[in-house]
């Protein structure tokens, strides 16, 4: 229904409750009370009528027109809290889940599911219509698939492209239509667009020709003429390692496709849901990315698409795969067409040249567009100029007349020329006479403001900042930039000064966000050696010996050697102060200013620029990896707040990935300690990988608990071990041996319970259709109780500890002796199987919940049931209360003589210890919050608790015990 009203061309609102009784309807103050009381804006439905739909008009009773969405933008805006760009049509799933729900929240449904179902379309999700399932529960389905999609798609992106695009057309100064509208002329493109079987264009020129705007052009003309067709694109950069790979490119592709029409979310959840987020990370991710697109593209439901990837020679990673795939997918009979752009490079034109349904527009071959749009560029950046300068006509109609004959039709050369003209610095008088000093062509151009660079006072300063920019795998931050120069003082203290430094190379860098970009790829290429063309070889050549006196290994070093002593100062324990062990990371929101913010890219890369110094051949850079070395003090004072950095950053795979790195590298280099060190290090990574990455902190509790004795890292960082756990339990000596604890039982452990007799005995109830009592002194199994038909799901001791009930799912419940292992009562009457079980305090009744939602209490003397007692809801988990005249359950508090029942937060005396197993079963809890994560092999099934002592029952059939000496 959603996407109906989306693709509809235009929506009619009849508001009945708005009346206009005089023709004057441009007079807002007769109607527009009413319009906001208007019951429309309170219905439930009609939230998606408001927000999917390109335009809806509203009519009053006596059909007199009142405007529409956009005429009534502000006051729809004012009586919803929707914000504009929802309303607007932007990306909906840029907007929290927190804030979409808010939404629904002053509004009614005739029926009351359909308060869920009212938002499916606005959260992107489709699920089955149920009604009579209630309120909460079709509430409770949509959150759980919010969740689960919410979950593969954050994991899906790599970068947002319509962010992206935002920051590309800001970086340049605005979208100039002038600048890209021939090209919706050009027949080339009209060929494209217009066409069956013309399903890629290929757009090519030389550097600075305006391709990435061209692009950002037809994005915009295609969103207005196809609203209904899907639009996704990429902009490649290779100089940010996040967006210069055919990965990259690929993951938001579909990143973008799924959130437009979210039924495509099935091809890349088959995936998903096996593997998790490994599934865009593991070393098959292309192929696995390949499988998904191909079949989204063959989706019977797909609505017609346009696919488009900006600068393809920037994409540095698997290029040909890329292309193949593209040429591939192009000849296919799916409703898709492709726009791709590039620099004239012949590796690209070859394989392009496979595709069968192609059309090819080379800039250079339609110089007279080019240059009208260039020609349009230059007088709307003079304009521009003209009153910051103060210009009379005669100056303006000079500076356009020389832009114009030396342009050659290329537009970062006129943007360079015109931001060096914008200098406060340069006199009017003079203003000719410098224009006069810029050469045609790029290169030439960089050549000469690399030359003014060297005669500045700050040329060295500026030369160490554009190689660090050069050298670094993505744009970074001013604070990132100031931890790798050697800077006075005066600078070093006044991130003013560094900005205005960073200026001074302005004709190769610009600033955007506090962010350090290139100016153009073509920019870093002429820097690097790479110029352009062979003609400006020589200048280029010249440019990076002045850039790069020592190499660019000389810079890389640099950047390992401020990043281990930046990462050394800033990094300790809980950077974030969140003191709570079990803070989850979607919870957190990092403080401002942020701790992290100069130490982001050091603990991201700093092990790639190591490895660029260090190979398997002798270097001189070797001594970075020698024991009691750089690294090696770094990793064994830092590990544990580096993990913690990493996962706060949500870069814990890359750290994880950088460490194997280093443990490869090493393997050729260094055979001593450092060796062993990160060996053990990258296992405890890995082992704890996916409970750090959630909660940050438990670094220190989970991993270093459940690590096993003799690693490293657990003896290096011992102090950091949790003061509040007295009793660690029995964990592997190595990694991967396997210790038994406790362990018997042949299926994961349904129930566990502590004797309250103070014998050390704890009680297990199994899948494996037994009960096992345990001596937890010597750790051995002193009786297993056999004799229920179908596995057990609680067990519990009578106060005493002589007796032992246990409850079944072939729904019965039996009484045992604990000591003899005999069974002296089976009690039969529910329906269904029994959840739970529980001994009143005098030992004399027992009560049982069970999925026929009745809780039963029996005189466990006679085996005779008492009462029964309608609950609605099956009770997990029971408990007698000290009077004996009560029940807690999760449901509620039941008065068992009454049969009334209090809902939970109602408990007047709850039953609670400190320490609890959370809802999830994978969390210890202490008040309520999570502190310690348990590992995959000890995810719990049961729990029970005695006083400061937990004992836990394990799918793995284990059964641990931990003892707590204080509160966290």
């Amino acid at each position: 229904m959603f996407r109906w009203y989306r693709d509809a061309a235009k929506c009619y609102a009849y508001l009945m409750d708005v009346s206009t009784p005089t023709p004057d309807v441009d007079n807002k103050s007769i109607w527009e009370p009413a319009f906001r009381a208007s019951r429309w804006f309170t219905r439930g439905w009609t939230l998606q009528e408001l927000i999917a739909p390109t335009s809806v008009e509203f009519f009053s009773m006596e059909k007199t027109r009142l405007g529409d969405k956009n005429s009534l933008l502000q006051i729809i805006q004012e009586i919803t809290g929707i914000p504009l760009e929802a309303l607007q049509g932007g990306l909906l799933s840029d907007i929290s889940v927190y804030d979409r729900m808010a939404w629904i929240k002053n509004r009614n449904t005739t029926r009351e599911e359909d308060i869920a179902y009212s938002l499916f379309g606005i959260f992107n999700v489709q699920l089955p219509l149920l009604y009579g399932e209630g309120k909460e529960k079709a509430l409770e389905r949509l959150r759980e698939k919010i969740g689960k999609d919410d979950g593969c798609l954050a994991d899906l992106c790599v970068t947002n492209s319509r962010h992206d695009k935002k920051r590309i057309e800001a970086a340049k100064g605005g979208l100039l239509k002038d600048s890209y509208c021939w090209v919706l002329s050009n027949v080339q493109f009209q060929q494209w667009h217009d066409g069956d079987d013309q399903r890629l264009l290929w757009i090519k020129g030389d550097p600075g020709k305006g391709k990435t705007m061209l692009l950002c052009g037809i994005i915009n003309e295609l969103e207005k003429s196809t609203p209904t067709s899907l639009l996704s694109f990429f902009f490649c950069q290779a100089t940010d390692s996040r967006i210069n790979n055919a990965t990259a490119v690929l993951r938001s592709l579909i990143y973008l496709l799924v959130n437009q029409q979210p039924a495509l979310i099935s091809h890349v959840r088959r995936p998903y849901d096996h593997a998790g987020k490994k599934t865009f990370e593991d070393p098959n991710v292309w192929f696995v990315l390949c499988e998904i697109f191909t079949s989204i593209l063959q989706d019977p439901g797909l609505r017609m698409t346009y696919l488009i990837i900006d600068a393809l020679d920037e994409c540095v990673t698997d290029l040909p795969q890329l292309l193949e795939l593209i040429t591939r997918t192009s000849c296919t009979s799916s409703p898709i067409k492709w726009i791709v752009s590039s620099r004239n490079w012949p590796d690209i034109e070859e394989q392009l040249e496979t595709a069968t349904q192609k059309v090819r527009l080379s800039l250079e071959l339609n110089t007279e567009s080019i240059s009208t749009a260039v020609n349009a560029f230059i007088q709307n950046k003079v304009n521009q100029l003209a009153p910051k300068t103060k210009y009379d006509a005669s100056m303006i109609g000079k500076i356009q007349d020389y832009l114009q004959s030396h342009a050659n039709g290329t537009f970062l050369w006129v943007a360079l020329v015109c931001q060096a003209l914008a200098d406060p610095k340069v006199k009017k008088r003079h203003i000719l006479a410098k224009l006069q000093t810029f050469p045609r062509g790029l290169d030439s151009l960089y050549a000469r403001m690399l030359e003014q660079i060297g005669h500045s006072e700050d040329a060295e300063l500026c030369k160490q900042i554009l190689a660090v920019v050069a050298a670094v795998r993505r744009p970074i931050s001013l604070g990132e930039l100031a931890s790798f120069i050697e800077m006075p003082d005066d600078v070093s203290n006044d991130p003013e000064s560094l900005e205005e430094i960073v200026k001074l190379c302005g004709s190769f860098l610009i600033i955007r966000e506090k962010t350090v970009y290139f100016v153009h790829q073509s920019a870093k290429d002429f820097l690097l050696g790479k110029a352009s063309d062979k003609a400006s070889n020589k200048a280029s050549q010249e440019a990076f010996k002045l850039v790069f006196p020592a190499g660019t290994e000389d810079v890389s070093y640099i950047i390992v050697w401020r990043s281990l002593n930046v990462m050394s100062e800033k990094l300790r324990r809980d950077m974030y102060c969140l003191n709570a062990p079990g803070f989850f990371i979607d919870n957190i929101r990092a403080p401002d200013p942020n701790p992290l913010a100069m130490v982001r890219y050091s603990c991201i890369y700093w092990i790639d620029h190591l490895r660029d110094l260090v190979s398997s051949t002798i270097s001189k850079w070797v001594h970075l990896l020698q024991d009691d070395g750089d690294v090696h003090k770094f990793l064994t004072t830092k590990y544990l707040y580096w993990l913690e950095a990493l996962s706060l950053l949500r870069a814990l795979s890359e750290g994880i990935n950088a460490i194997r790195q280093l443990e490869s590298l090493l393997v050729h280099i260094n055979r001593g300690r450092l060796t062993a060190i990160v060996r053990d290090a990258h296992r405890f990574a890995l082992s704890y990988r996916m409970i750090i990455e959630k909660a940050p902190l438990q670094a220190y509790t989970s991993a270093l608990v459940f690590a096993p004795t003799n690693s490293m890292v657990k003896k290096i960082f011992k102090k950091e071990e949790p003061g509040w756990i007295s009793t660690i339990p029995v964990v592997e000596a190595e990694w991967n041996a396997c210790i038994q604890t406790l362990e018997g039982h042949g299926d994961w452990v349904q129930s566990v319970a502590f004797s309250p007799d103070g014998q050390h005995r704890v009680a297990s109830a199994s899948h494996d259709k037994t009960i096992k009592i345990w001596d937890t002194a010597s750790g051995t199994c002193t009786q297993t109780l056999e004799g229920h038909a179908d596995w057990v799901q609680s067990v519990a001791f009578s106060p005493d500890g002589q007796r032992v009930a246990s409850g079944s799912h072939d729904k019965t419940i039996k009484i045992w002796d604990a000591a003899s292992g005999a069974c002296t009562q089976t009690l039969g009457g529910h329906a269904e199987w029994v959840q739970s079980a529980a001994f009143s305090p005098d030992g004399q009744r027992v009560a049982s919940g069970s999925g026929d939602n009745t809780i039963k209490i029996w005189d466990a003397a006679s085996g005779t049931c008492t009462q029964t007692i309608n609950v609605g809801s099956t009770a997990t988990h029971l408990s007698f209360d000290n009077a004996d005249a009560y029940i807690n359950t999760n449901i509620g508090r039941i008065q068992i003589a009454t049969a009334t029942m209090e809902s939970p937060n109602q408990l007047s005396s709850p039953v609670c210890y400190s320490y609890g197993l959370g809802q999830d079963y994978r969390w210890i809890t202490c008040n309520s919050q999570d502190v310690l994560w348990l590992p995959p092999e000890y995810h719990a099934s049961a729990s029970a608790m005695q006083a400061r002592k937990m004992v836990l029952g394990c799918y793995s059939g284990r059964v641990i015990i931990f003892s707590f000496s204080r509160d966290v």
